[in-house]
């Protein structure tokens, strides 16, 4: 997987941007999907989706191409 953040499409760090442009899929659709699944499932779910979402942002190359 060759994932990279989103330069120009992205709201916090650019990690749902950059996900949804690598499959091909909507920006907004990736980052309803974090939430609601960071929301929904039991447990200290909202603390890990926000503790790897931050990792991933800090630590994955910037793309120039979107």
């Amino acid at each position: 997987m060759n994932f990279k953040r989103a330069k120009r499409d992205r709201w916090i760090r650019g990690v749902c941007g950059g996900v949804a442009h690598t499959y091909g899929w909507n920006s907004n659709t990736v980052r309803l999907a974090t939430v609601l699944i960071a929301a929904i499932i039991p447990g200290p779910s909202t603390l890990l989706a926000f503790v790897i979402y931050l990792l991933l942002g800090f630590t994955l190359p910037e793309s120039e191409e979107f």
